[in-house]
């Protein structure tokens, strides 16, 4: 048995002792130390969006107010940074916010259809599974969506996306709502008025079960593809080759070598970036490809003839606002820098841009926010971000087509190649030696 005097020693160690207590987070801090640093890192791009940060910072300072968990510090961040409209950005979790989750929410899937504008009119894209099951065809009109307007029911669901959704562009903002936007909580029933190609009316309902909500590119691909997912080519009837690139991984050079060994020598070719989701690889490779053997491209930026099979022929460029950050960029180089003619529903995406990431005093978050834009040279010294790349022709679906299982935009490349030759494009095959196979 211990003495009297040694349990007394352990009981005044043991009281002594710094017990380790739980420091309350600062969330106002953190807000305001975001809104000031997002302010002088961003700024550029904020004051070039048009982006009143002055209103933005005294919305959430008077929100961060409100904040009392983690999670709801998380969401707080996850808004803010929306109003970036920047589609990179993101909070990211540091270690001590590893287990900080979002809040539940009900699984979310599409009903089989995506959406496209035609002049002021809603068509339907794409339909299979719910919506086709139900009557929905391609090329139909959306009139009305649950009793509300379709225009006005599309500026509600791209203003109730945008509180937690950052878009860099208008353009990136519709079509999303149109496409990964028509997801709705599975069992979900929505209510269509449509209208068909011969002006007839009815209504349909659908109910939401298993369908994806990720956009593919074209409306309707052309016949006998060959490749796979990320890159796939085919000769159309019209004997012009057609490559559709839906990612741009770092094998993009290489595989380009492959599509045009395959298409052998076409008279005309049309790379599709629609959709395209991005990725990583040396552009002045990949653009090399076009190329012809032994010459330069030297309009705006230096090129040289890289690949086994470089391809020196008139080229069309297709591009959607699904065509996001190194979509853009690959695509945007041949407009850009004189090599080809591009035409899209609409610019790209806008959202390619130099990142930062900025650590939040409380070590639970970090934000990943763009600082400037990319590819300073497109868009007359402006960049991509915030405005996409422009084509030099804007084309829209066609009713019509769409009923008729065609692709309105490859049909218009199609017909451009049979001209050859285009306004606003510097580059001409015959003076790179290139002549149309027989």
């Amino acid at each position: 048995m211990r003495p009297l005097r040694s349990l007394l020693a352990l009981a005044l160690a043991w009281f002594a002792t710094p017990i380790a207590v739980a420091q309350a987070v600062d969330y106002e801090a953190d807000v305001r130390f975001a809104l000031e640093e997002l302010d002088r890192q961003c700024g550029d791009l904020l004051r070039a969006k048009d982006i009143d940060w002055k209103k933005v910072t005294k919305q959430f300072q008077k929100e961060a107010k409100a904040v009392e968990t983690d999670q709801q510090h998380l969401v707080l961040l996850v808004r803010l940074l929306a109003r970036l409209e920047d589609g990179h950005c993101a909070v990211q979790p540091l270690e001590s916010g590893k287990d900080v989750k979002w809040p539940d929410e009900p699984e979310r899937t599409g009903a089989g259809m995506f959406w496209c504008k035609s002049g002021k009119k809603i068509l339907l894209k794409n339909t299979w599974n719910t919506a086709e099951d139900v009557g929905l065809k391609p090329g139909m009109e959306v009139v009305s969506v649950d009793g509300v307007g379709v225009d006005k029911w599309l500026d509600a669901r791209i203003a109730e996306l945008r509180d937690t959704q950052s878009f860099s562009t208008d353009q990136q903002a519709f079509f999303f709502a149109t496409h990964w936007g028509l997801g709705m909580p599975v069992g979900t029933r929505m209510k269509l008025e449509v209208k068909g190609v011969d002006g007839k009316k009815s209504k349909r309902t659908l109910t939401f079960s298993r369908s994806s909500v990720v956009p593919w590119g074209p409306a309707v691909f052309p016949e006998g593809l060959e490749g796979d997912d990320d890159v796939r080519w085919c000769r159309l009837p019209s004997g012009d080759g057609y490559v559709h690139l839906r990612r741009c991984k770092g094998d993009l050079p290489e595989r380009m070598d492959e599509a045009l060994a395959k298409l052998g020598d076409v008279p005309g070719l049309i790379l599709d970036f629609r959709a395209n989701g991005g990725g990583g690889f040396d552009h002045e490779a990949f653009l090399g490809r076009f190329v012809p053997a032994g010459k330069q491209l030297a309009f705006t930026k230096t090129y040289a003839s890289a690949g086994a099979n470089p391809y020196g022929g008139p080229i069309v460029v297709i591009v959607d606002g699904n065509c996001r950050s190194a979509g853009e960029t690959g695509s945007g180089m041949f407009k850009e820098d004189g090599r080809a003619y591009m035409i899209g529903e609409s610019p790209t995406a806008g959202m390619s841009s130099s990142k930062t990431t900025l650590e939040l005093p409380s070590r639970l978050f970090a934000l990943y926010v763009s600082v400037a834009s990319n590819m300073g040279r497109f868009n007359g010294g402006k960049g991509i971000e915030g405005l996409g790349v422009i084509p030099h022709e804007i084309v829209e679906y066609d009713a019509k087509d769409l009923s008729e299982g065609v692709d309105t935009l490859t049909a218009r490349a199609e017909a451009l190649l049979a001209e050859r030759t285009w306004k606003g494009v510097p580059y001409d095959p015959a003076e790179f030696g290139w002549e149309a196979p027989d």
